[in-house]
């Protein structure tokens, strides 16, 4: 994770290097954006052994995953038609159950009954590109429509632990996502009240798949200051080697963007 942070830290460095150079009639930008997402969290999680397989555990009427607040950070860069962000979150869930059946976690069976604490964590980085097919920005209260091109790094970690028997599972996912998508920003109060919306996805792998979605409106208090209030989905499934996930983390957010 870190290599790779390294790695769109200096491209969006250089990037953002190159949009210093002095452009003529050009829009640029470049700002910081916090987020606080308040996400719940449903789906299956199934974990075969090296000889066993798993048993598909519901997240909350297994587990007790339920809401949870996750905070995410993004820098950001563009001139002209043409945008790059940097953004990272941090998605932890914790769970605490008695269960009603045996299940089989990565070749380890807890018994019905036993009292099962778990920790599921995702981290991921997105680097994103955007190009924008549209651009009326200086027409009315301004709309753009573009073209995403994104690499999501996902690591992903589940552990399931009963203390009373000594017992802990886990498994950890790690990989790189190409996806695409389109992002839309609408114009409504002039420059005082705006609309964004932005879909991402990708299918690999037969029936591996995630998307992301999201909407917001911002208003403009302040000049350089941005305050959000929207709604994000993000849907996982995935089905590969040993590993079964379908998930979806959905909810409401607020954020806060510095930007010149």
């Amino acid at each position: 994770m870190k290599k790779i942070f390294v790695i769109g830290v200096s491209i969006l460095a250089g990037f953002l290097f190159l949009l210093s150079v002095p452009q003529a009639a050009t829009a640029f930008e470049a700002g910081a954006r916090a987020y606080i997402w308040f996400p719940t969290f449903s789906g299956d999680l199934k974990i075969d052994g090296a000889t066993v397989p798993g048993t598909k555990i519901s997240g909350g009427d297994d587990l007790g995953l339920g809401h949870e607040t996750y905070p995410a950070a993004e820098i950001f860069g563009g001139i002209g038609k043409h945008h790059l962000s940097l953004g990272y979150m941090s998605m932890e869930h914790s769970g605490i159950s008695t269960l009603s059946r045996n299940i089989t976690f990565n070749g380890t069976t807890f018994a019905s009954g036993v009292a099962l604490n778990t920790d599921l964590k995702f981290k991921m980085l997105d680097l994103e590109y955007q190009y924008d097919l549209v651009d009326l920005e200086n027409i009315l209260a301004g709309f753009s429509l573009g073209l995403i091109g994104k690499i999501k790094y996902l690591c992903g970690e589940a552990e399931l632990r009963a203390p009373a028997l000594s017992l802990t599972a886990s498994e950890t996912l790690k990989v790189p996502i190409p996806m695409i998508g389109v992002g839309l920003h609408v114009g409504i109060l002039a420059n005082l009240l705006e609309a964004r919306a932005k879909l991402t996805g990708a299918g690999y792998d037969g029936d591996n798949l995630i998307y992301e979605a999201e909407a917001d409106l911002s208003l403009t208090p302040f000049p350089f200051m941005n305050i959000h209030g929207g709604y994000k989905i993000i849907n996982i499934q995935v089905d590969r080697n040993s590993v079964f996930i379908d998930s979806e983390f959905s909810g409401p957010y607020v954020a806060l963007t510095i930007a010149f």
